[in-house]
Order: structure tokens, then sequence, then C-alpha cells
């Protein structure tokens, strides 16, 4: 199996070991075709982007032990759907994006500029 990229075009780099993030839990944005949610951006999470997405029915504040979810606090790092970041940016709550954590998959959803204006990692 080749390495994933990142929207960069280089090698995916690792989002999270703590909490341990990514669709398969090995702590990067990897994709496949199990993951229908395309769990691809590697983001910051904020406390307005958490009320958010509890707002929307996804509380990812609360931990659920039997998914293995530790529950986000503002600053954790998490591989996040693409389609709920791009929602998020339509709310003016998106958060911060780190594009060499992210998937290059992402981009099938959310346009590689938005993800750039999203990035703490600008100088990637």
């Amino acid at each position: 199996m080749e390495p994933s990229l990142n929207v960069l075009g280089t090698a995916l780099e690792p989002c999270s070991a703590d909490p341990l993030t990514g669709f398969y839990r090995n702590g990067c944005c990897d994709t496949g075709p199990e993951d229908r949610g395309r769990h691809t951006v590697c983001v910051v999470v904020s406390a307005e982007f958490l009320a958010l997405s509890k707002y929307l029915g996804n509380d990812l504040s609360t931990p659920r032990p039997e998914y293995r979810f530790p529950g986000l606090k503002p600053g954790d790092r998490w591989c996040l759907c693409a389609a709920r970041f791009l929602q998020a940016a339509q709310e003016f709550a998106a958060p911060q994006v780190v594009l060499a954590a992210t998937h290059i998959r992402a981009t099938d959803i959310v346009p590689l500029e938005l993800l750039r204006a999203h990035a703490v990692d600008r100088g990637a």
C-alpha cells in the first residue's frame, strides 16, 4: 500500500494520538471505502465549533467510551468529516486546519483555498 498524501502533495502527517483520532483510530486522517463520512480534515477544535456541532446534533464534547471517543475540548486536534468542516465554514464557525495532516481526499468536498484560509500551518 502506498503512503497517503496530504493536501500539500506530501506524505500525510499524523493528526493526533491524544486524543487518538482518525476513522481507523490510527492518529491519521486516512480514509478508505468504509469511511462514508470522509474523516479527512485535521482540525484544531474551538469552543465555537464544538457548540455548533452539538447544535447540529453531533455532540463532540461528551465522552462516548463505547466508541473509544474521549470527548473533545478546545485545542484538541481531530480528524473531522469534510462535509461537516464545509458546513461549519458556511456557518462562520470553522475550526483551524492542519494542512500537513489533512488527507488529499478532503479536496473532493472542500476547496483547497478554503482549507488554506483556515490553516494553522500557513507556511506549509
